[in-house]
């Protein structure tokens, strides 16, 4: 059987892939921590949003239209997006502390969105500044 290069690898094969589908499963199951507990509609809303964003962008590298929509810059929009959506994780999970919160709500936004999503962001911003790199 004849291996597969680099560069022809399907997506959900590869590291940035792997990452972003352990990413989507991550925000999928905060989501559903949050709809549980009957959180704050912002809570659900900014997680949703991101669990949407987060569909569009491995759809987006399933496809390859990265490769054919070249008009934008598509590791540049990765790591914004990383960078954003670490902001907003942040924020809920600093908002997840307040006393008042039941138990689901804090396992959605301190456990999942802090530690374990900050980690995968980093590593999409790694993958996505080399993906930078080969295309220059």
């Amino acid at each position: 059987m004849q291996t597969l290069k680099q560069k022809h690898r399907p997506f959900c094969f590869s590291v940035k892939g792997q990452v972003k589908m352990l990413r989507l499963a991550l925000t999928v199951t905060s989501m559903a921590f949050f709809i549980i507990a009957q959180a704050p509609e912002p809570y659900i809303v900014i997680t949703g949003f991101e669990v949407a964003v987060i569909f569009f962008f491995i759809i987006l590298y399933m496809l390859r239209l990265d490769r054919l929509i070249d008009c934008l810059f598509w590791p540049l929009l990765d790591i914004i997006n990383s960078m954003v959506t670490a902001i907003f994780m942040i924020i809920i999970s600093m908002l997840a502390l307040i006393p008042e919160t039941t138990t689901f709500i804090v396992l959605g936004g301190d456990l999942i969105n802090s530690f374990i999503t900050a980690v995968f962001l980093l590593i999409v911003a790694i993958l996505a500044m080399q993906d930078m790199e080969r295309r220059h």
